[in-house]
């Protein structure tokens, strides 16, 4: 596949773009489980969060607004009262921008702050770019292996991982945006799927039809689009209120994940 060993899981579901608040609770305790499985860590363990993007963009938003939503307690170690501090965990949170605003390259910025204090766990939040266009905040993936910040946008940059950091990376991610190639792919699909339908099974033309390979029909539609469209990207017109939902889901899954003291009838009562 082309990949880093180690483990994918995709969360799925239509209603995560909608006002469903049943059902956000459902994915919130649903994802909070994933994020426990995907890694062990010792209780006092410190955990780091970062939420990159960059926030000027509502596309690009998602992992600034998580942060700005994630029960921060790294600072409050020894001040809270004993039953309380044994319901938290130490857990900093960081949106370190990207290289357009800062001048500084995302994985550089994090290495020094991981060097400096020392977490135990990178956890990492990005808006995605969707090779399918139902799948546009509509799914929410995770993995163990780390995550490499503009790929899906063609701006790769330094791989955050547990070889780049020293740390275990856990990547959390939602697709928000997609290609125009991508778009034409899924509507090429759809009319290649009725003319095979429409078609003799077994002649000459359906195993035409049959034998387009995926990959090569996605590159060649991209460079077909390329001198027309350049690098564009769409996104749904609702994305405003849906980058806000999502945010909710996620850093409520985190904090609950995080932190022994928090459960789901805690959600939304230590942040704004």
């Amino acid at each position: 596949m082309g990949k880093p060993k180690g483990d994918y899981i995709t969360l799925e579901s239509e209603m995560l773009k909608e006002n469903a608040t049943e059902c956000h609770e459902k994915i919130i305790k649903i994802l909070a489980e994933n994020i426990h499985s995907l890694v062990e860590i010792e209780k006092d363990a410190c955990v780091l969060i970062a939420g990159l993007g960059n926030w000027n963009i509502t596309p690009d938003a998602l992992g600034p607004k998580v942060v700005s939503k994630i029960l921060v307690t790294r600072h409050l170690q020894g001040t809270l009262p004993e039953e309380i501090e044994e319901s938290v965990r130490p857990v900093a949170a960081v949106s370190p921008g990207v290289m357009g605003i800062t001048g500084i390259e995302t994985g550089e910025i994090l290495k020094g702050i991981v060097e400096k204090v020392q977490p135990n766990l990178l956890i990492a939040i990005d808006a995605l770019a969707a090779r399918r266009s139902s799948r546009i905040n509509a799914a929410i993936q995770l993995s163990n292996t780390g995550i490499a910040p503009g790929t899906g946008v063609g701006n790769k940059r330094m791989t955050l991982d547990q070889e780049s950091l020293g740390i275990p990376v856990i990547a959390i991610g939602v697709p928000t945006v997609v290609d125009a190639a991508t778009l034409v792919n899924d509507t090429m699909d759809c009319i290649l799927n009725e003319m095979m339908a429409q078609t003799e099974h077994g002649s000459d033309f359906y195993k035409t039809l049959q034998s387009l390979e995926q990959e090569e029909k996605y590159q060649m539609i991209a460079n077909i689009l390329g001198p027309y469209t350049g690098n564009m990207f769409v996104t749904p017109k609702e994305v405003d209120a849906v980058i806000d939902r999502l945010a909710n889901i996620i850093a409520n899954s985190i904090n609950i994940a995080l932190h022994p003291g928090v459960t789901m009838e805690d959600i939304n009562k230590y942040t704004f």
